[in-house]
């Protein structure tokens, strides 16, 4: 009876819209012998009409909607999240590589426009400099043993050693500079 006091096309929404969670697998995970890398496939759940003079809803039929291959870039290859003083300890006094170290907080803007910027530039050098990320938050031991008073603030590190520092936000180019001086000829 209900089927009946609805109009065609008012039903056709009602089914579209209530089928549509129940009926829904949003990935598909796709892995060829041509393509090494992992790709994302999203499908499309349409209601296709069964004519032109009707409006019933033929079942649902798949389309492939979205394409996307997943690759890691350099940045996480150079670039790591201090998790303790061990850690500290073992990454960062004892490499053999200079280390570039940007003490940052959540809550600071400052941070989110130098720390992509900074992670960006080490990336280039590929693998001549690591940066290692402290949240002063989380860490303020460290921020205290290295006198770190205002975020963010960024220390070159070789050897153990500090042998340069910034604080505040710099640009692409004194970021350049930077780092050219910690690497060295």
């Amino acid at each position: 009876m209900l089927k009946m006091m609805m109009p065609p096309a008012l039903r056709y929404m009602a089914q579209k819209v209530l089928l549509r969670p129940f009926l829904s697998f949003p990935f598909k995970q796709l892995s060829t012998p041509l393509c090494r890398q992992p790709t994302l496939l999203l499908w499309r759940f349409s209601a296709v009409p069964c004519s032109i003079g009707c409006r019933m809803p033929l079942p649902f039929t798949t389309m492939p909607a979205i394409v996307r291959t997943f690759s890691t870039t350099q940045v996480f290859r150079h670039t790591f999240n201090i998790q303790d003083g061990d850690d500290f300890q073992d990454r960062v006094l004892k490499s053999q590589t200079p280390v570039v170290i940007d003490f940052h907080a959540q809550w600071c803007g400052p941070c989110k426009i130098l720390g992509p910027r900074l992670e960006k530039m080490v990336a280039k050098h590929n693998g001549k400099v690591l940066m290692a990320k402290v949240d002063i938050d989380d860490h303020t031991d460290l921020a205290l043993e290295y006198e770190v008073s205002a975020v963010p603030t960024v220390l070159a590190m070789k050897n153990g050693d500090v042998v340069d520092k910034f604080v505040g936000i710099k640009d692409e180019d004194q970021l350049e500079a930077f780092l050219k001086k910690l690497i060295g000829p």
